[in-house]
């Protein structure tokens, strides 16, 4: 008696035969493994510990009336940060920011004000420096301008407060945004190329003379995809902690946790690549429809700086596009110590931006 046929024997059949077509294309490999792991080797090499970024805040506390506060805020050597006050001593366990400074006003006329200096030990020392000599330099100014009449307007208290902290490195950053960028064009580039070659060579067609149903056939060369996203996933994020030294904050559960939402980040980047292997005409036609998905996303995603960079009036079109949700995520549960729990915002959006993309998918799909 004949076996009944296995829908399921035949998906994993299309996904093999995926897996080794894919392997195959130099294109598919460059555009997951080597420039991601280029941009890495970059970074990860030429980065290090020692870039200078003064970034500071004022405490609470300070004293916003006095002329000196107002010369600080405005100098163009210190980048004032504007935070609530946890989300300041976060930055600074972190080693994103360089002090929080606090502007006292003194019981005695000269110094009319104390300036104490708040760090972490997460913060590159120079740094510190450079900003204590900043702040000299502009008091000696005001002394000589402004207050000539005594010995110094403010001096910095020598007692450097300093929290523990843990070192944010560069790599910490762009690793999971390198890691998005590989996803977000395999998922647009690769399915779009894929089934738009599958269409135009008539093997989709061909395989409605076997048994295999659409959903199958659909799932086995998904299947494939997803396979070797994983496997590149697997490769970047082994060779960001081995020779980078990658935050992986809890280990094996945080290295967990990035393939599912690197998993979940592909099959959101597969529906676009569906849409628009479906809606394009021809072969060239793919890399500008693809494109025009991919770069706002490399660009403003926060793939290689952080979103506040940019101009405001641009900030809330960055924070829409599901490749900044998925970066998020990934710098959140690799460094900050979140599970895939603390990700409910981020996974959500991805969900809605997957119900989206099927949805057109679902319209614009093409069989032949």
């Amino acid at each position: 008696m004949d076996k009944p046929y296995s829908q399921f024997t035949a998906m994993l059949s299309i996904a093999r035969a995926g897996l080794i077509s894919i392997f195959r294309s130099p294109s598919a490999v460059a555009f997951s493994f080597a420039f991601p792991l280029v941009f890495i080797l970059v970074f990860g090499f030429f980065s290090g510990n020692g870039n200078v970024s003064v970034r500071a805040a004022f405490a609470p506390d300070t004293d916003t009336s006095s002329y000196l506060y107002k010369v600080l805020h405005g100098i163009g050597g210190i980048r004032i940060v504007n935070k609530p006050a946890l989300e300041l001593q976060e930055d600074l366990e972190k080693g994103r920011l360089t002090a929080i400074i606090s502007l006292q006003k003194s019981n005695s006329e000269s110094p009319a004000y104390i300036i104490h200096l708040k760090s972490s030990e997460a913060v590159n020392p120079q740094n510190i420096q450079i900003l204590r000599s900043i702040i000299e330099s502009v008091i000696k100014t005001l002394d000589h301008q402004k207050f000539p009449d005594i010995p110094t307007v403010a001096t910095i208290n020598n007692d450097i407060e300093k929290i523990p902290g843990r070192t944010y490195r560069t790599i910490d950053f762009i690793l999971p945004g390198q890691l998005g960028f590989s996803l977000l064009s395999a998922g647009v580039f690769g399915v779009a190329f894929l089934f738009f070659s599958l269409r135009q060579t008539l093997v989709l067609k061909r395989f409605f003379a076997t048994p295999v149903s659409r959903t199958f056939i659909v799932l086995g060369e998904g299947l494939s995809r997803v396979t070797f996203q994983l496997i590149t996933a697997v490769v970047i994020l082994a060779i960001g902690y081995y020779f980078f030294h990658f935050t992986l904050i809890h280990g094996w559960i945080t290295f967990l946790e990035l393939l599912v939402l690197s998993f979940a980040g592909l099959v959101v980047f597969m529906s676009f690549g569906f849409v628009v292997s479906g809606i394009a005409k021809n072969e060239s036609t793919i890399p500008p429809l693809a494109n025009m998905v991919t770069l706002p996303q490399f660009l403003l995603a926060g793939t290689f700086f952080p979103i506040d960079n940019f101009p405001e009036w641009l900030q809330p079109f960055c924070r829409i596009l599901p490749l900044t949700h998925l970066n998020d995520a990934m710098r959140n549960v690799s460094f900050e110590g979140a599970h895939l729990t603390d990700c409910g915002k981020q996974l959500a959006i991805l969900a809605v931006w997957a119900v989206i993309g099927y949805a057109l998918a679902v319209k614009t799909f093409k069989w032949e």
